[in-house]
């Protein structure tokens, strides 16, 4: 099993939107690196879903339900969509703030390439913000 983590601006897709919809497509991604990692996701894996711009803050966990298949909002046809559903919300959501100021998640892709909307997360960097979310 692989992490993730996914990007999603709350106004334009929010936890509680996933959360109604239940299993839906995770569509929209216009990067190559992104698409690229959406590519690498295998049925199971798991996700933070991270809600972007204004709030900055990792809100849940998701699971892929069915791998990459061709993006229907996409009319090149260059980029592609994974299927996931929520699993649970986090018992306090983790900030980005929080992250930059864990020196075991200084190396995390949500820092060092903060525009990337698709990024791995080593299962080091993931047990890490489960336990802050703990706390």
């Amino acid at each position: 099993m692989k992490y993730w983590l996914l990007k999603s601006e709350p106004n334009a897709w929010s936890w509680n939107d996933q959360v109604k919809a239940g299993p839906s497509m995770w569509d929209g991604v216009r990067n190559y690196q992104a698409r690229n990692n959406l590519k690498k996701m295998k049925k199971n894996d798991l996700c933070f879903f991270y809600h972007s711009v204004t709030e900055k803050k990792i809100i849940g966990i998701v699971q892929v339900t069915k791998e990459f298949y061709s993006d229907p909002t996409d009319k090149s046809g260059k980029f592609v969509v994974v299927d996931v559903k929520s699993k649970f919300e986090l018992k306090k959501p983790v900030s980005l703030e929080e992250i930059k100021l864990n020196k075991k998640l200084s190396q995390i892709a949500l820092v060092k390439q903060s525009r990337l909307s698709v990024m791995p997360i080593s299962k080091t960097e993931w047990l890490e913000i489960i336990k802050i979310s703990k706390n």
